[in-house]
């Protein structure tokens, strides 16, 4: 039995085009209607995933949430309990994202590709439950594990060593869910198959993930690893994983960062092949110890024309820690210094460094000058 929870009656999806018939010259053709309500398994009730030779539903491809940058992780509180966008706010949601995606492609210099999607979701929230679309208040002994290292590099600190911060900013890992979380780049993953195992491996910092399908039990509970231990299994369609033995070093968030979880943690993932360009990605977040319910994410893996990965060289030239760790000693050696001249002690620098001011000079480096 096929599982969707993108819910919409094809009367809806007629009248959302319909309705948005007035803005659509104004949008991609890939933008005209919320992408939920044109995937195939829900305009046509006798669509059926492709299956792999051996008769599995096929994830297999490359993949990417860059179609969710848009969509909110917690959901605005204007929103309530409402799931899904109004015509109006969608027409004005689809036009932004056009409008960020040709930014992208001819103004930005940041990436060397356009990082942003080419269709847009109606989707009020990434979190899907609870029914206000936010992740649930941490427990108190949740909130007592925050700390300065939660931000890692994007804090001011103080660093003392390695362990003040994240794992993103050391080119470890991001997590199971921190890695398909939508962020400025790096968010495609490659899915393969075969009868008894589904590799999942991410762009950006490089993990891959093994789920083993041959019904073999989880790891000894004594055994903890930072993706934790993945087991899978079919309902229909759709591929079940449950993960424990994680450690308690990563977080929920984009990129991984944020308050650590606990190691009671156990995450359930569940993969549907909705489309041949779409899966429906859900993740529910279990661990009693750091929030105070369980919470679902929901997050749309979609095909790109030409999408490919690229290797990702975290270690070469990332001087995060190191150059923070510089800086701290050298704060650290200013404060010494103006206490023993009997001056005040200067303020810690936070974020950005002093922007140019208006009258600063820029040229083109590449222009020989």
């Amino acid at each position: 039995m096929r599982t969707l929870t993108v819910s919409i009656t094809l009367a809806a999806a007629a009248l959302t085009g319909l309705l948005l018939a007035g803005t659509a010259q104004a949008q991609s053709s890939t933008r005209v209607m919320p992408a939920e309500e044109t995937a195939a398994a829900l305009v046509d009730p006798d669509w059926q995933a492709p299956r792999t030779s051996w008769g599995h539903p096929d994830l297999s491809g490359i993949w990417t949430t860059d179609d969710m940058l848009s969509v909110p992780r917690q959901r605005p509180e204007e929103f309530g309990d409402r799931d899904r966008l109004t015509p109006e706010e969608f027409a004005e949601r689809a036009n932004n994202d056009d409008a960020q995606l040709d930014r992208a492609r001819n103004v930005q210099t940041f990436s060397a590709r356009a990082e942003r999607g080419i269709r847009t979701f109606g989707f009020t929230s990434q979190i899907l439950d609870p029914p206000d679309g936010r992740i649930p208040p941490m427990t108190e002994a949740g909130l007592a594990r925050a700390a300065p290292r939660d931000r890692g590099t994007f804090g001011s600190g103080p660093f003392e060593d390695f362990d003040d911060f994240t794992l993103y900013d050391r080119c470890i890992t991001r997590g199971v869910v921190g890695s398909k979380f939508p962020v400025v780049y790096g968010n495609g993953l490659r899915i393969v198959q075969n009868p008894d195992s589904v590799a999942i491996s991410y762009e950006m910092i490089h993990d891959t993930r093994i789920i083993k399908l041959d019904g073999r039990p989880h790891m000894n509970d004594a055994i903890r690893q930072y993706l934790g231990n993945s087991r899978g299994h079919w309902e229909g369609d759709t591929l079940v994983v449950e993960t424990r033995n994680l450690t308690d070093d990563t977080s929920i968030g984009p990129n991984g960062n944020g308050t650590r979880h606990s190691t009671e943690m156990t995450i359930t993932e569940r993969f549907t092949r909705i489309d041949p360009e779409m899966i429906e990605y859900t993740a529910r977040v279990d661990d009693p110890v750091t929030y105070t319910a369980p919470f679902t994410v929901r997050l749309m893996l979609t095909a790109q024309p030409g999408y490919t990965l690229f290797e990702y060289s975290c270690h070469e030239g990332n001087g995060a820690v190191s150059h923070s760790l510089s800086g701290e000693r050298t704060y650290e050696r200013l404060v010494e210094e103006a206490l023993a001249a009997g001056e005040p002690a200067p303020e810690r620098p936070s974020g950005l460094g002093p922007l140019p001011e208006e009258e600063t000079e820029f040229f083109d480096i590449n222009a020989g000058e």
